[in-house]
Parts: structure tokens; C-alpha cells; sequence
């Protein structure tokens, strides 16, 4: 059992992870940042490898990866960052990022590397299913690296089935068909259902429009928890010291907790 199994079967409810770019605040800041996040009761995180073309993620996003790009930063410097990560951490920690810098770097290097910094998981929305199963999952699994899949309101009961039954981490339900920091995400309650009646084995969290506590403790009526990205990217770009994230944090899990 890695972190993200252990914190679900731990919890069981409410978990919040917390998504930002790496780089978008300079180089060498990546784990402060997690640390912070921790320190202030979040539960896991996700940390976005910035990438050129980031095709699932808004304008928000774009932005953030665009700036930690000029700032910098590489799949090989965050490994850098990272390589004293669990000195200090003990949440989960995923990566979230495309295939293409993944394949470039190696997939086996990628999941040995992710192995010894302590990352926990990687998120690749353009990761194909039929390719995942087929070629990748056996090195990922060598290495206790688990891969969240992806699903959405057009995926199919039978699609989502399968998800459920290769998944050993959680299944990310995006909230729409639309990219990261859509609005009209939040709205989609009876897709949430539906998945909820589902009764998957696998944890979920919801993802895409998730800004407020408002919206957090909608989703988390259907799923175990929820991702929030966009909005706190948005909050790193205005400020990013460290009473500004507690206080961020607080208005999204003070009245939860």
C-alpha cells in the first residue's frame, strides 16, 4: 500500500488535493510550497510538469507552464528539486503532466526516478488506455508508481468499469468535456451521480471547476474529494508567501474540518 492508498483508506472522506505548476514561482520552490500546503491540513498533491502544448488545461494553466518554462524549469531540474522531498513530506505526491516529455525522458527512468524522490503517482491525460495497459502498466507497477486515469461525462459505464479495474491509486472524474478552470464544471451533478451509482472500487476525486468551498463540498457529496488547480495557480500568480496559502487553504476547509 503506497501514500495514496493509505490516505484514502485512512479518510475515506473530504480529501482536498492541491494542484500548481512547477516552476511558476521560480526555480527551487517547489518543495516550500508543498510544505506549506501540508503543514496547512491539505491532503495531497499534484504538481504539474510544465509542457508547451498542455492541451487539457486552461488559460490559467497555460500560463503558469508558459512562465515555469522562461523560469526554467525541466522534468530533469524538478527531480532535482524533489530529491529531499520526504525529509519533510509525508503526504502524497503525484506528477501531472503529458506524454511526450515522459517518453522523452524514459519511461522506466521516469517511474525509477519518480521511485526514489518519493513521488508517489503521475497523471497523463493523453496516456491512451489500450497503450497504458499494454506497454506501461507492468513498469509502473515495478515500480509502486501509481497511474490515475481519467474519465469524463462522455466515458462509457464499460469504459469506466475497466478504469476501475486496473486503477491503484484513484480515478480522476473530470468534472466536464472542457479544460481546467471551466465554470460551468461545478454543475454537472448529475454525471457525479451517475458515477457514484457506478459503486467502483476504486477511490475518485473530482476535478476541472473546483475553486471555492462551495463547489469543494459539492463534489464532495459524490466522490471522496476533490482537485483544486486552477484557482490556486491563480492565487500562486498574486501571491505565494506563506500566510497567503494558509489563508487560501483555510477558506476552502476551515468550516470542513
Amino acid at each position: 500500500m503506497n501514500r495514496i492508498q493509505r490516505t484514502f483508506d485512512q479518510k475515506k472522506k473530504n480529501i482536498l488535493s492541491i494542484y500548481f505548476t512547477a516552476g511558476q514561482c521560480g526555480l527551487n520552490t517547489t518543495v516550500d510550497i508543498i510544505k506549506e500546503l501540508e503543514n496547512n491540513n491539505v491532503d495531497m498533491i499534484e504538481i504539474g510538469i510544465p509542457f508547451s502544448d498542455p492541451v487539457a488545461d486552461g488559460p490559467i494553466i497555460q500560463k503558469s507552464s508558459e512562465k515555469a518554462i522562461n523560469n526554467g524549469m525541466t522534468l530533469i531540474q524538478l527531480f532535482k528539486e524533489l530529491e529531499h522531498l520526504r525529509k519533510d513530506v509525508s503526504i502524497p505526491v503525484l506528477l501531472m503532466g503529458y506524454l511526450n516529455p515522459i517518453i522523452q525522458y524514459g519511461i522506466e527512468e521516469f517511474c525509477k526516478k519518480c521511485n526514489e524522490v518519493g513521488v508517489d503517482g503521475v497523471i497523463v491525460p493523453d496516456l491512451p488506455l489500450d497503450i497504458y495497459i499494454n506497454q506501461y502498466k507492468e513498469t509502473f507497477e515495478k515500480y509502486n508508481i501509481s497511474n490515475t486515469l481519467l474519465i469524463t461525462p462522455q466515458t462509457s459505464d464499460e469504459r469506466i468499469k475497466l478504469i476501475d479495474e486496473v486503477s491503484n491509486g484513484f480515478i480522476y472524474v473530470v468534472s466536464s468535456n472542457g479544460t481546467t478552470g471551466d465554470k460551468k464544471a461545478i454543475q454537472n451533478n448529475h454525471y457525479f451521480q451517475r458515477i457514484k451509482e457506478l459503486k467502483l472500487s476504486s477511490s475518485t476525486l473530482i476535478g476541472f471547476g473546483i475553486k471555492d468551498q462551495k463547489t469543494f463540498l459539492n463534489a464532495c457529496k459524490y466522490a471522496d474529494g476533490a482537485i483544486i488547480g486552477s484557482s490556486f495557480v491563480n492565487h500562486l500568480e498574486k501571491s505565494n508567501n506563506r500566510e497567503s496559502i494558509k489563508d487560501f487553504v483555510n477558506e476552502i476547509v476551515e468550516q470542513k474540518r
